[in-house]
């Protein structure tokens, strides 16, 4: 009996010491794995967050290619003077900072090629306007004009006619060159202008929401303009049908749809009208 106790009791003490190293050692190795864990979980999203601004950063170069002020001033870059390469600037700059420069860069570069659509939007929308100025204005003076004069007033139109259908695609050259005189043929003229003048005119309105009032309006008052030259000009057969009010209040017409257009480009020229987001970024305590 008395063996059997001492064996007893010696198990039972090497019972709880081998229990009490598996705990310590549980312990120990939950704390590193942890630890690990941890680690290793940073790393990934370090390296995504990397991954991800790396990428960023490659499709603003593709969708917003440089400005020529960037490229000037990449041009006009020392080399060799200790200046860190790119890669080295991206390592040492921290995610809120390189988040920071992304936003201004696509601000920056997303305003330069808005300007230079809405530049080309104006240019080819006033060359429009100024045929139909000019047709106008010739048909005016041909209603008054009899004999010779008359004639030089026709040839002009049709000249005019010949220019603009240059411009255009093969179905509204055929379409105006079916008729053979040059009144129903300036009149068709006049339709294809005023028709694809209001597309754009309604384009533009539904693009300017956020600036002044003002600007706002006189777009939208253009693009009333615009649908009523193409009502005038598609009800009439022939000049006479265009009386002196009528292209007196289209030549107003006209003139107030380029001015708008030119209110338009020279405020966003000098103002940054588009709500964009706003950086440098800063990183935010957790509570």
């Amino acid at each position: 009996d008395l063996v059997a106790n001492k064996v007893t009791e010696a198990v039972d003490l090497t019972k709880d010491a081998v229990q009490d190293s598996v705990e310590k050692t549980k312990s120990v190795v939950t704390s590193t794995v942890s630890t690990a864990l941890d680690a290793a979980l940073s790393q990934a999203v370090a390296g995504g967050v990397e991954s991800v601004l790396g990428m960023s950063e490659d499709l603003v170069d593709h969708y917003l290619p440089m400005t020529e002020e960037e490229l000037g001033k990449l041009a006009t870059t020392v080399q060799g003077f200790g200046v860190a390469s790119v890669e080295e600037q991206k390592r040492q700059q921290s995610y809120f900072v390189r988040l920071g420069s992304l936003s201004g860069r696509v601000r920056h570069r997303a305003y330069q090629q808005s300007l230079a659509k809405l530049q080309g939007f104006r240019h080819r929308t006033q060359d429009s306007l100024s045929r139909l100025q000019l047709a106008i204005k010739l048909i005016e003076s041909v209603k008054q004009e009899v004999g010779q004069k008359l004639l030089e007033g026709q040839e002009k139109l049709h000249r005019l006619w010949v220019d603009w259908s240059l411009t255009q695609p093969k179905g509204n050259q055929v379409r105006t060159a079916r008729q053979p005189e040059v009144e129903p043929r300036t009149l068709a003229m006049l339709r294809i202008l005023t028709q694809q003048l209001q597309p754009a005119y309604e384009s533009l309105k539904l693009s300017i929401h956020g600036l002044p009032s003002s600007i706002q309006d006189a777009v939208c008052q253009a693009t009333r303009h615009i649908h009523k030259l193409h009502s005038s000009f598609s009800r009439a057969v022939s000049f006479r049908d265009l009386s002196r009010s009528t292209l007196a209040r289209s030549q107003e017409r006209v003139a107030e749809a380029r001015r708008s257009l030119d209110v338009l480009f020279e405020y966003v020229t000098h103002n940054a009208p588009l709500n964009w987001i706003v950086g440098p970024f800063r990183a935010i305590a957790k509570v």
